[in-house]
């Protein structure tokens, strides 16, 4: 968990620092900081961390990342998605399910994924009103729900 926090941060770091045109220079930056990572483990960070691609104005795309208002407005509405679908929240371990009203699993389970959890190994929609959440080993579903509460004062279970 503290490894993938530092390497957000670098990541961070160097799109701020060098003009980044792929994952593949991305990861050969990563590298020289001292992180191996898949192509398919940057592509999460890159998602989590909601990086884009804008024009560089002449040669082609180069990554960005979103501003702190957007960041902030983005994590308002998976905040806003999660309060209105879901119903309950109960666990067995490091496993949890959250019962949603129906036709709000695909958006809960979004909303999970995207507040950044890094507990949370991944997530499956139900058809219509569930969605379990694996955790990591070792993580508790009320670690996750304790969690949750940091990011969403307001839930309650």
């Amino acid at each position: 968990m503290k490894e993938r926090l530092i390497r957000l941060k670098t990541i961070q770091k160097l799109i701020q620092t060098y003009r980044i045109e792929s994952q593949e220079i991305l990861l050969g930056y990563l590298y020289k900081e001292g992180f191996v990572v898949t192509q398919a483990t940057l592509s999460r960070d890159l998602k989590l961390l909601k990086v884009g691609k804008i024009s560089d104005g002449h040669k082609g795309y180069v990554y960005s990342l979103p501003g702190e208002e957007e960041r902030q407005e983005s994590e308002r509405t998976y905040i806003h998605d999660f309060l209105r679908g879901y119903v309950s929240i109960e666990w067995s371990g490091n496993m949890v399910v959250i019962k949603t009203y129906s036709g709000h699993s695909d958006s809960v389970a979004l909303a999970v994924d995207n507040l950044g959890i890094d507990d949370v190994l991944g997530t499956i929609a139900g058809r219509d009103n569930t969605v379990f959440v694996c955790l990591r080993e070792g993580v508790s579903g009320e670690d996750f729900v304790n969690r949750m509460k940091e990011s969403i004062p307001e839930l309650e279970t």
